[in-house]
């Protein structure tokens, strides 16, 4: 098998570690690796979106599932898809889309491995209708720490461990995904400002059921009466009918664009206070007040950002720290008061977004809760951040919310057992599923788990 000893970070290019890099072209290639890993273990890797160390293990192995990208079967009359952990929501999406057939919850980028979204238990603008990526799962096989490929299904220990389970229990090497069906590959799409935060919670809490798909770009940079504007964005599949006569010929055409890539080199400190604050006021003031009915493609519409290769450079070396929480409803005052604290702070955000949750998740360790999600990145580099954060991550845990664990990368154990309430029963699940220890990452040994 092709290996080669490389650094390895997570998307928000943070605390890179070393480790042997293999690449399984075949299951029993991957059966391999795992037997012969040694003593610091091994984790599975995908595309490498997850913004933390989820995916890294300093001085071990890390499995690269990407040669392993086979759709097996599709069931075009029922909705599902067999295929490879290794396969990306991109292939997909070019695959199944003429088919009349779309994923069932896609994250703001497309390339992320099926492995990689069950293991992280991704989440989309459709939460609050569909669930996450694993609710969708039919069954997967898991290639575990005792050589064997075990077939889990739904509502058994180990789904629920798998799910969300950060790649902790074994290697995904197939997934059974049942799919959403479309009628064309546009979205029909509605944009309106909300003036701060409380309009922004009110307009989501009255109207969200109306959508299939909803999420707010919300300015963290503005302060006092302004504090939480955003403009909210929801939309669904648009139906045949509303397709322009020029557009009906091929209704179900994927097609995606791409912009120049980001340059390898950019000057410390471009994000700044400064330069993130215009960006924001212009990007608040083009958004329209109000408008229905828009029509914009897939990519456009769910992955904006894929359209330019590696922009998480624009950050410069030093990197970002995506910051995602949840808290539950009746805890409002709690995400209103954080976002008061952000904005005071002036923290130089530009990607950040609120949405509401829907009903949790069935994995012991899966991030979502019923209520507001908020996800913000915000550069590495900026003084007092991790101090910052700690304080955050107090606030959340008191109020019965959690961190995402796919996107974290400075989480203090101790507040683990408070967000997780299942992590004990995790815990003894991977202890007697693999006493050895054998699957392992830099996160798993941060946290503890």
């Amino acid at each position: 098998m092709p290996a080669d000893t490389v650094s390895v970070t997570g998307w928000g290019r943070t605390a890179p570690s070393a480790a042997r890099l293999v690449r399984p072209r075949t299951f029993e290639e991957a059966a391999l690796a795992v037997r012969e890993c040694g003593a610091r273990g091994g984790i599975a890797r995908g595309l490498g979106r997850a913004y933390g160390d989820a995916a890294q293990n300093a001085g071990g192995e890390v499995f690269d599932m990407t040669g392993l990208d086979r759709i097996h079967a599709i069931d075009a009359d029922g909705g599902s898809v067999l295929c490879d952990a290794g396969v990306s929501l991109h292939r997909l999406m070019e695959v199944l889309l003429p088919l009349g057939w779309f994923v069932p919850v896609t994250p703001g980028t497309r390339y992320v491995t099926v492995g990689g979204a069950i293991g992280a238990d991704i989440h989309g603008k459709n939460h609050h209708v569909s669930g996450s990526f694993a609710r969708h799962v039919l069954s997967f096989e898991l290639l575990t720490a005792d050589g064997q490929v075990r077939t889990v299904v739904p509502g058994t220990p180990l789904f629920e461990a798998t799910a969300g389970g950060m790649g902790l229990t074994g290697v995904i090497l197939t997934a059974t995904v049942r799919l959403q069906p479309v009628r064309t590959s546009w979205m029909s799409v509605d944009t309106e400002r909300a003036s701060d935060l409380d309009d922004l919670m009110a307009r989501l809490a009255d109207t969200d059921h109306r959508y299939r798909y909803s999420v707010a770009w919300i300015d963290l940079l503005a302060r006092g009466k302004a504090t939480g504007r955003a403009v909210l964005t929801r939309g669904d599949h648009a139906p045949l009918e509303a397709l322009p006569r020029s557009a009906r010929r091929e209704p179900l055409s994927f097609r995606t664009s791409r912009l120049p890539a980001a340059p390898s080199f950019v000057p410390e400190g471009l994000l700044s206070r400064t330069t993130v604050g215009l960006f924001n006021e212009l990007w608040f003031r083009r958004a329209p007040r109000a408008r229905t009915g828009e029509l914009q493609r897939i990519p456009a519409f769910f992955h904006p950002l894929d359209g330019v290769p590696h922009w998480n450079r624009i950050y410069g070396r030093g990197g970002f720290v995506q910051y995602q929480f949840v808290v539950g409803h009746g805890r409002e005052e709690t995400l209103r008061r954080i976002v008061r604290r952000i904005s005071e702070r002036r923290c130089p955000s530009f990607l950040a977004v609120l949405k509401r949750f829907g009903d949790a998740d069935p994995g012991w360790l899966s991030f979502p809760v019923p209520g507001w999600t908020l996800a913000l990145d915000i550069p590495a580099s900026l003084p007092g951040l991790g101090a910052f954060l700690d304080e955050l991550d107090e606030e959340v845990a008191d109020a019965g919310g959690r961190v995402y664990l796919a996107k974290d990368s400075r989480l203090r154990p101790e507040l683990l057992a408070a967000m997780y309430p299942r992590l004990d029963d995790f815990r003894a699940l991977r202890d007697g599923l693999d006493p050895r220890g054998v699957f392992t990452s830099d996160l798993s040994r941060r946290l503890c788990l």
